[in-house]
């Protein structure tokens, strides 16, 4: 399917829409039409049958009108002129006595991150569905301790445009995979499970190879056969060696929410105030970059039509950068970085990370390892939570090791990660050379809207991290 030409989808040409656009933001000091159409299909293959499949087609439009610290925002399914001019009477109000000049666009880019091709077409839902019985035979068929395997698959296909009232048009195509496969194994009464997922912003091409299904699938009995192993982790004050690649969610929870824009203008992040100011051990660097090539995190532009960028938060332990929308930056006094998303056409941008990660150091893994003589080694999590205004986080490890005079020992269940962000940050001794972003699985929510994300660091150690269990130290 060829992406279709929103704008032409109304019943008006582009002229027509941009003069009630016009009008409708005069005396504002941003805003525009953001147009959306998407597709999006998911299949879900568990207990041995296909037990969920749906597809959906989606299209519609969204207002916005920003005056000053304040914005308003309509949204409507219906591609019409009645319809904008109805959208425009109810953002019209927050113009009043403003009389804001209008910012200028955003600059134009040629760069393209990914391609266009829709990816819900290929492989077809027969095929689709022969591969999720093939996954779920080949995990069956792996170990007689295998109880239940759930393989799913899901791709969906974004369209945008944003017309702004100086009639500009900023447009993007966005195709996003992913592929997951859980596994639960069982001995006796004890349950443990195990998972692991890929995707990112292109076709399914290369994530149903045999050896790439099958290695999902092995990771995840891996996972949860150690898992059936583990002792109940202890509670204490531990040395703690994350892992390299998806440990990064921690960062991105604990770290990453507090270095957006909004929270630091309205001065509830924990990191308000701290620009220029070390909240990090030296030789942590942590970036957000929205510009790699086919990542599920990366945007060509952002939902405002801000090309993205590599934005630097921390240099070498010190607060350098915060990421911003268009109207955070305007009202700190900053440029924007390409950070303002937003879940659908029904929803306001606002500042959101893309993929966030730390940067690589000097030490080998190994090497990080033997330097702990009793600690505990986590390799990857599961849910976690964090308070942006305190910076404190609780993170569930779902694999994990304890960590005795230098080896990696029995594995550990249980394990909870708790402490402060910033606070964390300083605990930060090595970091390792082995850099890895997650596998494409990512998804972040703030406000009640979900974006897909990136997240990724290197091997690191911190000292003395509070960790929550049921075990005896």
């Amino acid at each position: 399917m060829t992406a279709p030409d929103l704008i032409a989808r109304f019943d008006a040409s582009r002229e027509s829409l941009t003069r009630v656009l016009s009008e409708a933001l005069g005396g504002c000091d941003d805003g525009e039409l953001f147009v959306e159409f998407g597709q999006s299909e998911g299949l879900v293959f568990d207990n041995g049958r296909l037990k969920a499949g749906n597809f959906s087609t989606e299209q519609g439009f969204g207002l916005r009108a920003v005056a000053g610290e304040t914005s308003a925002y309509a949204h409507s399914g219906e591609l019409s002129v009645a319809a904008l001019k109805r959208a425009a009477d109810a953002v019209g109000a927050v113009r009043h006595g403003h009389g804001g000049s209008y910012a200028a666009a955003p600059p134009g880019t040629n760069r393209h991150l990914y391609g266009e091709d829709n990816p819900i077409g290929a492989p077809s839902f027969e095929d689709k569905v022969r591969l999720l019985e093939r996954i779920d035979a080949y995990a069956r068929g792996r170990d007689s301790r295998v109880r239940q395997v759930t393989a799913t698959l899901g791709a969906s296909w974004q369209v945008v445009e944003i017309l702004r009232a100086d009639g500009q048009v900023l447009r993007d195509v966005r195709p996003l995979v992913r592929i997951n496969v859980a596994i639960v194994v069982g001995d006796g009464d004890r349950q443990e499970t195990g998972s692991y997922g890929m995707g990112g912003r292109k076709g399914f091409g290369e994530f149903i190879t045999p050896e790439s299904w099958r290695f999902a699938a092995d990771e995840a009995l891996r996972q949860a056969l150690v898992n059936l192993e583990a002792v109940p982790a202890p509670a204490g004050t531990f040395d703690i060696v994350l892992g390299p690649g998806w440990p990064g969610v921690m960062l991105h929870e604990a770290v990453g929410h507090g270095l957006e824009g909004d929270f630091n203008r309205k001065k509830t992040s924990a990191f308000a105030g701290l620009m220029g100011e070390r909240v990090a051990a030296r030789g942590v660097t942590i970036v957000d970059d929205g510009t790699l090539a086919e990542r599920r995190g990366s945007l060509t532009v952002d939902d405002e039509g801000t090309p993205t960028q590599q934005t630097v938060l921390i240099e070498d332990g010190r607060l350098v950068g915060y990421m911003q929308d268009r109207q955070n930056a305007r009202l700190m006094g900053m440029a924007p970085t390409g950070n303002g998303r937003r879940q659908s056409y029904a929803h306001a941008p606002m500042p959101r990370m893309t993929n966030t990660y730390m940067l690589a150091g000097g030490h080998d893994p190994a090497e990080i390892i033997a330097s702990v003589k009793d600690g505990i080694y986590a390799v990857s999590f599961g849910g976690g939570q964090v308070d942006i205004t305190s910076g404190k986080f609780v993170f569930n490890c779902t694999e994990a090791y304890r960590i005795r005079d230098g080896k990696k020992a029995e594995p550990l269940k249980g394990a909870n990660l708790i402490g402060n962000g910033p606070e964390a940050l300083k605990r930060v001794t090595m970091v390792g050379n082995d850099l890895e972003l997650d596998r494409g699985v990512g998804m972040c929510g703030k406000n009640g809207q979900g974006v897909p994300v990136g997240v990724g660091q290197p091997t690191l150690r911190m000292n003395q991290v509070t960790v929550g269990g049921t075990g005896v130290a």
